[in-house]
Order: structure tokens, then C-alpha cells, then sequence
């Protein structure tokens, strides 16, 4: 029996593990880690499904923007280039269709307003609208950055939540078999402090795309802020020559 020790001892360690295994982790762990872990792959995915869809939108929308702004300044009667044009696809032309919409409604004849065709109180009017389109544009790029935000704040107490239960069922057990071995406590904090490893592995990327198209949300509505006062200067220089 003592010469069959060594070879017990050598199979052992030929079938322990080498390396770790994620899979094996979340399938070892407490239920309360599970849903803790699945919660957390659910935030991730969906922070990547936000991060791809805004990259590709923000591109087209950037392409489509510049196209209409050239086309818009080659045109010789502004009035005329909106009302042919019926799409309103992107943010700029649907700046410059308030800036044309409240322009048309400040002249139209059928306003027997007093101070209707006061040329500062248009100037003010075209001016509101057009900032107002501008904020409703970025709010609207913005919308689903809150999430981005929100699991990167939260994720990481979320995955520490995890692991603190799991540390505390490994100190259960140890109560339980009455065995303080690592071979008992090992396991159970393994799978714990993979929870925290889903939290940040959820939380740093989205940290990192929330504060980058918050810059980007930032930079596009300057943008189309300068285009809103190009376009409000255009459109009151034609007041004075009225």
C-alpha cells in the first residue's frame, strides 16, 4: 500500500487543473453568484451592442450632415433648396428646416400679429428655434449613453456584491465540514473574485465609451451650433434686404 502512495500522488496532479476556466467557475458557483455573473455578461453585451451601434451611426450621421451643409450652402435660394428637398434625415437639415419653417411662418402674410414682421423679433424667433433643434439633436444621440454610464459606475459594486457572497458561503462551508484547508476555501473564493473580474471586465469599457462619446455628442453639437449661426446669419442678412 505504501508503494501505490507515490503513484496516487502522480495521477493527482496529472488531472489537476493548469489553467483556469471561466465556464467552469460560473457553472461551480452559489445561484446568488450566477445571477450576479449572468446580470453582469447581460450589461456587457448590451454596452458593446451600444458601443458598435454608435460608432456606425454617429459615422453616417457625420458623412450625411457634411454632404447636406455643402449642398445647402451651393444652393441659390435657401427657401427653395428645403422645400425640394423632402428627407430630413440628418441633424443639420432638420436645424436648418426649423430655421426655414420659422422663417416662413415670421413672413407669411397671413399673420396679422402686431410685431410680425419686427426684423429683430424674427431674428430672435429663428435663432430659439434653431438652438432648440440643435439641443433635441444631442439629446437624442445621447439617450443611450446612460446606460454606458450607469454600468460603469455600478458594475464593479455589482461584481463586488458577488464576491463578498461568495467569500461568505466559502466561510460557511468551512463552518459546515469544520475544515479550514484550502482545498475546502479555494474553490469558493475562486468563483467569487471572478464575479468582481466580470464587474470591471463590464465597467472599463464602458467607462471608456461613455467618455468618449460624450466628447463626440459634445464636438457634433458645437458643430451644429456653428452651422445654426451660419445659417441664422444667412437668413438675416436676406431680413435687411427686405
Amino acid at each position: 500500500m505504501i508503494a501505490l502512495l507515490p503513484e496516487l500522488s502522480v495521477n493527482f496532479v496529472a488531472s489537476a487543473p493548469v489553467s483556469l476556466d471561466p465556464l467552469r467557475l460560473f457553472l461551480d458557483a452559489d445561484i446568488v453568484v450566477k445571477i450576479v455573473m449572468a446580470g453582469l455578461l447581460l450589461a456587457s453585451v448590451w454596452s458593446w451592442a451600444i458601443i458598435v451601434s454608435f460608432i456606425t451611426r454617429m459615422g453616417r450621421l457625420k458623412h450625411a450632415s457634411r454632404q447636406f451643409e455643402d449642398k445647402f450652402w451651393d444652393a441659390a435660394d435657401v427657401d427653395r433648396f428645403m422645400s425640394e428637398r423632402r428627407s430630413k434625415a440628418t441633424p443639420s437639415a432638420r436645424v436648418a428646416d426649423m430655421a426655414v419653417k420659422e422663417w416662413r411662418r415670421s413672413m407669411s402674410s397671413e399673420s396679422g400679429a402686431v410685431g410680425s414682421r419686427d426684423p429683430q423679433a424674427m431674428r430672435e424667433r429663428i435663432g430659439i428655434a434653431m438652438n432648440s433643434q440643435v439641443a433635441v439633436e444631442a439629446d437624442a444621440l445621447a439617450d443611450r449613453l446612460n446606460f454606458l454610464a450607469t454600468t460603469g459606475s455600478v458594475a464593479p459594486f455589482v461584481g463586488l456584491f458577488g464576491t463578498v457572497w461568495g467569500i461568505m458561503n466559502s466561510f460557511f462551508q468551512i463552518g459546515i465540514q469544520e475544515n479550514s484547508s484550502l482545498a475546502v476555501v479555494a474553490p469558493g473564493i475562486s468563483e467569487a473574485l471572478f464575479a468582481t473580474a466580470i464587474g470591471l471586465f463590464a465597467a472599463i469599457p464602458a467607462v471608456i465609451a461613455y467618455n468618449r462619446f460624450s466628447h463626440e455628442v459634445n464636438r457634433f453639437e458645437a458643430r451644429l451650433g456653428r452651422f445654426a449661426d451660419a445659417v441664422h446669419a444667412s437668413l438675416t442678412r436676406q431680413l435687411e434686404r427686405r
